[in-house]
């Protein structure tokens, strides 16, 4: 994949820019969040730390999202919690706490990218709940006319909840599916994505939750 590595840790870009071309990658570095801005739409993967000189990693990643789906692995030093929430929330498709090996980072991404190339489609390309309109297609959504910004990720998991309308999909098959993964750090991250669909909808009987089952999509 092309990579738009953006570091501004000159000694870690030096070494891990050859690892992931041992890896198969073309890899472009950007040291400051206007560069990596400018080159958004020259890469395929973007791998981003938070602690940039010109700007906040986290707001770079908000920006971001606001025009492009490109998936993004965040590697940092920054291990808080709520600094990873605020990562998935934010957009991020995955997050690499630093140290890391890079025969890591190289499977999440390849897990990052399959599941990005996953179809999401349903019977029909458009899918209304009440006054919310899902349009898998365009991966749009509106509530009463008006869009809704949704993450890529918050978008995958509505629109896999979308496919069937009032049937049951189980935790583990969400997080299989969506993730490849069904461990505790991919289960926060369907947490933290179900709480963004339902916070940003303002409709939180969107997303139905079933004790010790999973989650469904509401019919009406």
């Amino acid at each position: 994949m092309r990579v738009l590595l953006v570091e501004d840790d000159d000694r870690l870009a030096a070494a891990l820019i050859p690892a992931l071309a041992r890896h198969g990658h073309q890899v472009v570095r950007a040291g400051r969040a206007d560069d990596a801005f400018r080159l958004k739409d020259t890469c395929e993967f973007v791998l981003l730390d938070l602690g940039l000189p010109d700007l906040d990693g986290l707001e770079l990643l908000r920006r971001l999202r606001r025009v492009s789906t490109v998936p993004v692995i965040v590697l940092t030093a920054r291990t808080e919690e709520r600094d990873i929430l605020r990562g998935l929330r934010s957009g991020a498709d995955d997050y690499l706490a630093k140290p890391f090996r890079t025969a890591e980072l190289a499977a999440r991404m390849a897990a990052v990218a399959r599941r990005g190339t996953r179809p999401l489609t349903a019977a029909g390309p458009l899918v209304q709940v009440a006054d919310v309109r899902i349009d898998l297609e365009a991966r749009r959504v509106s509530v009463a006319g008006e869009p809704v910004a949704l993450t890529r990720r918050e978008f995958d998991v509505l629109a896999l909840l979308a496919r069937e309308p009032g049937a049951v999909r189980g935790r583990e098959e969400i997080l299989d599916e969506l993730w490849g993964d069904v461990q505790l750090s991919a289960s926060r991250s369907l947490d933290v994505h179900i709480a963004g669909i339902r916070a940003k909808t303002g409709r939180p009987r969107l997303v139905e939750t079933l004790r010790a089952t999973g989650y469904r999509l509401a019919t009406g």
